[in-house]
């Protein structure tokens, strides 16, 4: 159990802006601990989302626009960005039409090009898009939001798990050393605990089934691409992951008001 306390302390370091000033054993026992707890990462961010999403619409003075605004800032400020570098120079790379080398080369550029400037503000502007037109719907969308973070935080263990580094060196390949047979065991715990609150929920089902289809197509092009994962390139995921499941309770939200 100690592992599992030091590697919640390793993800609050690593994936939030809160500050720890400690120092944390990170040996596999702990790195394995850090990929076992990233669905628990995505389920308490999710409450984040849900509880704010929901205190906006409900109990707020501001216009639809201004909650959308804050919750669709929140993310960002709770990762200080984070992910958003990756997704930059995951377009960068993706976008030269280079040979592998080449690409491997651009993710570690530390300059944003014009493709990663582009995919920056498409991704914002599509993201901030879903979220007002959820907010327009009403907070009756505010429990499902919880899963967003969830099946994203999720993807990003199960390409950790499946995804081999692309690199020898790296965030990536510093965080598989916690590779873990138990862990699609830990994940299928977390899931069917999941289907207990949103089994008569349709949207939740709608949002596993775009996660697995997701993973499939990420994995294959992050192997055909890349030769596998990196820190950058599962940074774009979980920001890509986050807005396809956003997408989807934008599309709900549509039919249902439509």
């Amino acid at each position: 159990m100690k592992s599992y306390f030091y590697a919640a302390g390793i993800i609050i370091q690593f994936f939030t802006i809160i500050p720890l000033h400690r120092t944390l054993p990170m040996d596999k026992a702990e790195l394995k601990g850090v990929l076992h707890l990233l669905p628990l990462l995505g389920l308490v961010k999710g409450l984040l989302y849900a509880a704010a999403f929901g205190s906006l619409i409900e109990w707020s003075p501001f216009s639809s626009l201004s909650a959308a605004f804050l919750v669709w800032l929140l993310p960002v400020v709770l990762t200080g960005g984070l992910h958003l570098d990756g997704w930059m120079d995951w377009a960068d790379a993706h976008f030269s039409y280079r040979d592998r080398e080449k690409r491997l080369a651009i993710l570690s550029d530390p300059r944003a090009g014009a493709f990663g400037v582009l995919a920056l503000v498409l991704l914002l502007a599509a993201k901030f898009v879903f979220v007002y037109e959820a907010v327009k719907a009403g907070s009756e969308f505010a429990q499902i939001l919880v899963c967003i973070p969830f099946f994203a935080q999720m993807l990003t263990g199960l390409f950790l798990q499946y995804v081999a580094p692309a690199k020898k060196k790296g965030l990536a390949a510093f965080f598989q050393k916690g590779h873990s047979k138990t862990l699609p065991f830990v994940y299928s715990i977390f899931f069917i605990g999941a289907t207990f609150y949103y089994a008569e929920e349709p949207l939740f089902w709608g949002m596993a089934g775009a996660s697995c289809l997701y993973f499939v197509l990420v994995k294959r092009g992050m192997q055909k691409e890349f030769g596998g994962a990196t820190g950058d390139l599962l940074g774009a995921a979980q920001e890509g992951a986050e807005l396809l499941l956003w997408a989807t309770v934008w599309l709900s939200a549509s039919i249902a008001t439509g």
